[in-house]
């Protein structure tokens, strides 16, 4: 509240800034990317790396849990490839 009148209609506002003002971003940004590269580690391993990623984004660690949580990706089965044609 330092050097905000609080009867001044952007009152609130000058607040906020100050609050934000505060915050340590650049450390909140690393942290934010290695929530998010462990999470992308995590959904490899598990077969699901969009998803670890997406849920490391929302959730930060405790996305890391879910994707734990999920049974591993199943891994596609392709056909075997078609015989060729007989060349007469």
């Amino acid at each position: 509240m330092q050097g905000v009148d609080p009867d001044s209609p952007d009152a609130f506002l000058r607040v906020f800034i100050n609050l934000m003002g505060m915050l340590p971003w650049s450390a909140l940004f690393w942290w934010s990317v290695l929530f998010l590269v462990v999470g992308a580690l995590i959904g490899w391993w598990r077969g699901r790396l969009l998803e670890g990623v997406l849920w490391a984004a929302f959730l930060g660690p405790l996305g890391w849990f879910v994707v734990l949580w999920r049974p591993r990706a199943k891994p596609r089965v392709e056909p075997p490839p078609l015989p060729g044609r007989r060349r007469t």
